[in-house]
């Protein structure tokens, strides 16, 4: 985590404390946060539009109104963010954003481009819609991933114990491979595989033993252990497993099947992102 860029993602009405314990976290550790205050424009009253006979459209000054006390508490934000980086002497920059729902993710993506790593706060949960649209702006669009629920663990951004929720698609390697920072500095990290299939195409005869072998290459303390979900769906299942272990942060791939099927069928990463009771990276 030295000298990384930690994308730190809030609205508008975020808790000054949470933000504070984040900045805290990364000072220990040297990195740069970059700040970036997400707040939802007002949309356009195309129902509203006025348009005299001969003349101009005529916008609602009602609308006007709304979207200049928007930026405005958007700059409050900003200011109050620029203090408590001079307060926790932080390296790091503040970026404010206001859109409609629709531009979110694209925005969302650009900013993360240059970053090693994002962190998403729990006051962005509502809408959904609005959610939804942060974290695929992460996911799907840039070539990071993120953390969820870091309240939850009061060493999300520096974990002792690491759990990593394994199987053998490219998605759980890219969210290993984001965090290996983390997992180095960690005490432990904990491979779980569940309900494994223990053939040459399927997860290997020794499932989680090349993983472990990897890490272990890079000065990791690994322990490899294999569960039965028992019948249980294999989100709930991780949550289970993790929090016995006393995991500090669950590390997972985002999305193996599609997001249409997760949307209706549901699955691991709806259950994962929906909790909020155990800190989890995800990557894509």
């Amino acid at each position: 985590m030295q000298n990384a860029t930690i994308l730190i993602l809030v609205g508008k009405h975020f808790d000054e404390s949470d933000l504070a314990r984040r900045l805290e976290a990364l000072r220990t550790v040297a990195a740069h946060a970059v700040v970036f205050i997400v707040g939802e424009r007002p949309p356009f009253p195309y129902y509203a539009l006025g348009v005299p006979m001969y003349g101009t459209t005529v916008i609602p000054p009602e609308w006007q109104d709304e979207i200049t006390a928007n930026e405005a508490a958007l700059k409050e934000k900003a200011d109050q963010v620029e203090q408590l980086l001079a307060r926790h002497d932080v390296s790091g920059e503040v970026t404010t954003l206001a859109c409609e729902v629709g531009q979110v993710s694209a925005a969302i993506a650009r900013a993360a481009m240059v970053c090693d790593m994002a962190v998403i706060g729990d006051d962005l949960r509502e809408p959904t819609p609005f959610f939804r649209q942060v974290t695929n702006g992460v996911l799907f669009d840039s070539p990071i991933g993120f953390i969820l629920n870091d309240k939850a663990s009061s060493t999300a951004l520096a974990p002792e114990t690491v759990f990593v929720a394994w199987n053998t698609e490219l998605n759980a390697a890219r969210a290993v491979h984001q965090t290996l920072p983390l997992m180095r500095s960690a005490k432990e990290v904990i491979v779980g595989i569940f309900d494994p299939v223990m053939t040459e195409y399927g997860d290997g005869e020794e499932p989680g033993a090349d993983l472990a072998k990897w890490l272990t290459h890079h000065g990791c303390t690994v322990t490899v252990r294999q569960f039965p979900s028992g019948g249980h769906e294999i989100g709930e299942a991780i949550l289970e497993r993790s929090k016995e272990c006393g995991a500090d942060l669950v590390v997972m791939g985002a999305y193996c099947h599609s997001r249409a099927r997760e949307a209706i069928l549901g699955g691991t990463t709806r259950t994962m992102v929906e909790q909020t009771g155990q800190a989890v990276f995800m990557a894509h």
